[in-house]
């Protein structure tokens, strides 16, 4: 028996030993997949934080389109709600007056001895049995038959204005939501966008493109310079007046920074800066990009003059105005200002004329 015990205490020890072992090796497995180098992700480049970025800016500026339809939309649905709530409004007052003056004629006939029944029926509170003992109404004399058709026409405009509210309604709150997934899905992006550049220094954003607030300003501040100084030639070759005009304004914004979902005057995003140009110039454009595109002619690469639109991605996410020479204005992206690029800075998707 003290044999056994002997044995089963040599056991645990050794058991301890290599508990010991388990934990020193784990302790290093655990240094080297989270403390140290071994298991973390790999140094990104700047070029690679660059490529990532310009992928999230690209995601963001697709969900801002969506938000930018979305928005439309429910400004839209926002209307025509107030519009069928004053409607019912006025045809409710209206009812009333009728409904009150069938009251007075009624009040005549029980002085005179009795109630048509007519009557009975079109100062009933419940509207469904007013409406269900129409048949009934029109029988009644001439004039008081008259008057109870108009009071149950405009029973039936009302219910069709209050359906018309509820349905526009609930197309409102639709939208709303719609607003608020893509808006969680822009801020997202950019927060990400945020977060991998700022694991750059601001030598190698400027480097990059990207660049920190002085240096984005003062090339603002030079693009605006420059821009202004080759507006004349510019406009002098635009198809009419119009284009000219839209062009203008555009120039005029060179430097204003990018801000998604705003249409000027001091911020823009890139379909936001395109309708307001052509608003300046007497010219109403949707607001989003893939409806822009085909608010005109469709022009080829080789077609393009000064005014045209130009739309880029697959998905025609992003739109700016041609001025020549292969290139645009455009707002590009929250880390960049209104300015002129060349057309090869993103894939071309299509062009559109539309003055």
């Amino acid at each position: 028996m003290a044999a056994h015990r002997k044995r089963r205490q040599r056991s645990v020890s050794g058991n301890k030993a290599r508990t010991a072992a388990t934990i020193a090796l784990a302790g290093a497995a655990t240094a080297t997949g989270f403390d140290g180098t071994g298991h973390a992700e790999p140094q990104l480049t700047p070029a690679q934080v660059k490529a990532k970025v310009d992928k999230l800016y690209q995601e963001a500026e697709v969900a801002t389109e969506k938000y930018n339809g979305a928005k439309e939309k429910a400004e839209a649905a926002e209307k025509r709600l107030a519009t069928l709530q004053d409607e019912a409004a006025r045809r409710t007052q209206k009812l009333n007056s009728a409904r009150d003056a069938l009251g007075s004629m009624a009040a005549a006939q029980y002085r005179d001895g009795g109630l048509d029944p007519a009557l009975q029926l079109a100062l009933s509170a419940d509207p469904d049995r007013y409406l269900d003992g129409a048949e009934f109404a029109e029988r009644a004399g001439s004039h008081q038959a008259s008057s109870v058709a108009r009071v149950r026409e405009q029973l039936r405009e009302i219910e069709r204005l209050r359906g018309a509210s509820h349905i526009e309604l609930a197309s409102l709150t639709s939208r709303q939501a719609e607003l608020k997934r893509h808006k969680k899905t822009i801020n997202g992006k950019l927060g990400a966008a945020r977060q991998l550049m700022s694991r750059l220094t601001a030598q190698e954003r400027a480097r990059l493109g990207s660049g920190g607030d002085a240096p984005r300003a003062s090339r603002s501040s030079t693009a605006a310079r420059d821009g202004l100084a080759a507006l004349g030639s510019v406009t002098s070759q635009a198809p009419n007046s119009r284009a000219a005009a839209a062009i203008s304004y555009a120039y005029s914004k060179l430097g204003s920074p990018y801000v998604w979902g705003a249409t000027g005057p001091d911020a823009f995003d890139c379909s936001g800066l395109i309708q307001a140009a052509y608003r300046a110039a007497g010219i109403s454009l949707p607001r989003t990009t893939y409806a822009q595109i085909d608010a005109g002619r469709r022009v080829s690469h080789s077609e393009l003059r000064p005014g045209d639109l130009v739309f880029f991605y697959s998905g025609i996410s992003h739109v700016g105005i041609y001025i020549g020479n292969g290139q645009m204005i455009h707002a590009p992206r929250p880390s960049a200002p209104v300015r002129v690029a060349p057309l090869s800075e993103m894939p071309f998707a299509g062009a559109t004329r539309v003055a």
